[in-house]
């Protein structure tokens, strides 16, 4: 089985998923099924004991964890894990059982295809310390743009599922009445995405919202399965 959830930002919004699995999830859930959060994950924060606690409830949970990233993760800590090969695109093991999912990345998951690019912008960027509670590498990089396109372009730009942090711009106009700049390259980036690319669904957190529009489906405190 696979989840997706919105951002559950370290600690703070992590207690959907908890109760979810205590409540939710059944009894027969094991390490082989996964719980995709995308992004503000948190799950590299602060590469000391905050990290240590949301990697150990991650951990306890009963099953396999699955990352984007978001605007709000600390990339110097996660840029200090190897790059590996799992399911067909690349990833980094934070544990065995917390796996981050790379930008522009296509992974085979029971029998699925997922495209998967993360990343957004922070509007609070201003309140915030560069390099210690905010990193410009929240917006991704050119190489990264130019690797999701080779990689869609290899799939023959159909996937089964895209998953990504924020949305396109189009999609993000029809959920908010202001969408705020700095993120306008990576949300037309989608938009030229949603045009090319077959796909049963794109989903996104980013937004702090439950909402569908077309076959997008933004996810807040929503636990969906995919079928």
């Amino acid at each position: 089985m696979i989840w997706l959830c919105g951002d559950t930002h370290g600690k703070i919004n992590i207690d959907k998923v908890e109760f979810f699995f205590e409540y939710r999830a059944g009894d027969k859930v094991t390490k082989d099924d996964y719980l995709i959060i995308l992004g503000d994950a948190g799950v590299c924060w602060d590469g000391g004991v905050k990290d240590s606690e949301v990697q150990e409830l991650l951990h306890n949970l009963p099953c396999t964890v699955l990352w984007l990233d978001g605007n709000h993760e600390n990339f110097d800590e996660i840029g200090k894990y190897p790059v590996e090969e799992w399911h067909g695109g690349k990833v980094q093991f934070i544990r065995e059982d917390i796996i981050h999912l790379m930008r522009g990345q296509i992974y085979e998951i029971e029998g699925k295809n997922f495209f998967t690019f993360g990343g957004g912008n922070s509007i609070d960027k201003r309140m915030r310390i560069p390099y210690v509670s905010w990193w410009p590498e929240e917006m991704p990089s050119e190489e990264e743009y130019e690797e999701g396109l080779r990689n869609l372009e290899k799939a023959d730009w159909t996937v089964d599922y895209v998953l990504t942090h924020t949305c396109p711009e189009y999609i993000a106009h029809m959920l908010v009445t202001t969408v705020y700049p700095g993120e306008g390259e990576l949300q037309r980036y989608f938009d030229e995405l949603s045009q090319q690319a077959e796909f049963e669904m794109w989903y996104f957190g980013h937004w702090h919202l439950d909402q569908t529009e077309d076959n997008f489906r933004c996810l807040w405190e929503d636990i969906v399965e995919i079928e």
